[in-house]
């Protein structure tokens, strides 16, 4: 054996002594070394990432959370209230595992109800940038029973998971909102009479991670998967937020107020319903008709809603939050040293064509889109310095778009 043989600069051991010894210019490093470096580094990793710097101090408190959603979402101060303190509480359960408290406190998952374009998925976009733990939205639509085409239940925990870099602990203080809640109610009015893969199936499938349990979940999804290896998460600590449109169901609410009675067994109470917004008198048992199961109710104790929008609403929504659609456009055509403007009657056109086309605020964006698009096709290759956004050429731009609708 060579007196010289080389040996690692970690360990000391000689070349002989390890099955491979990687040469570098000014050291050597032994397999050994280089898998307990590797295993070191992934701990450091980890506890970087479960360090969220919890404290009670530095919670954002629930009026600190909403000033923050007043700043992208307009309006709709009773769900950004109930958002807000229920993101507070869970928080502070967070903490409670630390504080060796005898009470437990149980999370309250939300169930927000609102017609489409009021704000719901970006209520949800919004809280997650103030959050200090690992956020996902998911969709409703896409699951099915497991053995169907379409996603398992479990693929939520999946996406919760990739956001969290599949730290296991991280995940389960996140929070999961489930968009087009709705779009899984019963299909039937009576319940397992038929096979109802994509609604009261996935509702059933839902229970056991709103309620909290351990589930094994497919790091890259199920479906295409089969061969790897499952991870156990718990959802106990997991706070769910759905949202849904659940069009139609005023007349479930209509229904249980008796708005339709005349004559004298009208009530007073019924004369003071306001028609316009039967969704602010939402309650769980309209839900039960819409098609939820009782079980899945009792698992969303927050119910809330949004508010329609009215014309004001609308308004604002053009030009006050901080991501409005006009400040969006001038990004875009500063970006070309191009210098935008939209006079007000060209803003008061599109809301009023927002609210006859009844989309809320994504038609709003429609809109705007259909008036833009020439200019953004055109103006890049061409000297212009500023442009002017007026009602005649808004008036002109939405005409050839509702040509179109015709």
């Amino acid at each position: 054996m060579a007196k010289n043989e080389e040996r690692c600069s970690f360990c000391g051991r000689k070349q002989s002594e390890v099955e491979l010894l990687l040469t570098g210019v000014t050291g050597n490093i032994c397999n050994n070394c280089v898998e307990s470096a590797n295993d070191i580094i992934k701990e450091q990793i980890k506890s970087k990432k479960t360090n969220f710097s919890l404290d009670k101090d530095s919670l954002p408190r629930p009026q600190e959370i909403k000033e923050f959603l007043d700043q992208y979402v307009i309006g709709q101060d009773e769900a950004k209230k109930n958002l807000s303190v229920v993101v507070y509480n869970h928080y502070k359960r967070l903490l409670q595992k630390d504080m060796g408290d005898e009470v437990e406190i149980e999370k309250s998952n939300v169930i927000m109800v609102g017609s489409t374009g009021t704000g719901k998925t970006l209520l949800a976009k919004t809280i997650a940038k103030k959050l200090q733990v690992p956020f996902t939205i998911v969709d409703a639509t896409v699951l099915t029973e497991a053995g169907y085409v379409g996603e398992d239940i479990e693929s939520i925990l999946t996406r919760l998971l990739q956001v969290a870099d599949y730290d296991v602990e991280a995940a389960e203080r996140g929070i999961v909102f489930i968009d087009e809640i709705d779009k899984i109610a019963r299909k039937g009015d009576n319940p397992s009479i038929t096979r109802d893969v994509s609604g009261e199936g996935v509702q059933q499938g839902l229970l056991k991670l709103l309620e909290g349990s351990i589930v094994n979940v497919p790091p890259q999804g199920g479906r295409k998967h089969p061969e790897q290896k499952l991870i156990a998460v718990n959802t106990r600590n997991i706070l769910f937020i759905c949202g849904g449109a659940f069009d139609g169901i005023e007349k479930k609410i209509a229904s249980r107020l008796n708005t339709k009675t005349v004559g004298y067994s009208a009530s007073k109470a019924t004369r003071k319903v306001n028609k316009d917004n039967l969704l602010q008198y939402v309650a769980p048992q309209d839900l039960k008709s819409f098609g939820l199961i009782p079980e899945i109710i009792g698992r969303l104790p927050i119910l809330t809603y949004l508010n329609p929008l009215d014309r004001e609403a609308l308004r604002r929504i053009m030009v006050e939050p901080k991501n409005s659609i006009t400040k969006q456009y001038v990004k875009l055509f500063d970006m070309d040293g191009v210098k935008l403007k939209f006079e007000d009657e060209a803003i008061e056109y599109i809301v009023d064509k927002a609210i006859e086309f009844k989309l809320g605020a994504r038609g709003l964006r429609s809109l705007a889109e259909s008036v833009m698009v020439d200019f953004m096709y055109s103006i890049p290759s061409e000297k212009i310095d500023e442009l002017v956004i007026n009602k005649s050429i808004v008036a002109e731009k939405i005409e050839k778009f509702e040509e179109k609708l015709i």
